[in-house]
């Protein structure tokens, strides 16, 4: 009996918390929203070195190339949203 052939695998969409954005170095990044009522630790923001403490809406980035969320950073909302006309953030000595 021959074989059939298999459609390929279509991956399902993702649920509204979750998008890809193109980040402004050409890279694909996976977006996760995070409610307040599910953020219980303390992260420190990339975007501007402060505290996301619990309890705080914020999102959480990772590059697509890696997939399982390896590398994700959590970043306050307007952190993410202005990332690219940021400049670096000052280091205190």
């Amino acid at each position: 009996m021959p074989r059939r052939r298999r459609e390929p695998r279509r991956l399902p969409p993702l649920p509204a918390s979750r998008r890809i954005e193109a980040g402004p170095d050409g890279y694909q990044y996976e977006v996760r929203s995070i409610a307040a009522s599910r953020a219980t630790k303390t992260y420190r923001c990339p975007g501007c070195d402060h505290e996301i403490r619990s309890g705080t809406a914020h999102v959480v980035a990772w590059p697509v190339e890696l997939g399982d969320g390896e590398d994700r950073r959590h970043w306050h909302t307007p952190c993410w949203t202005n990332r690219a006309t940021r400049g670096p953030t000052r280091k205190w000595s």
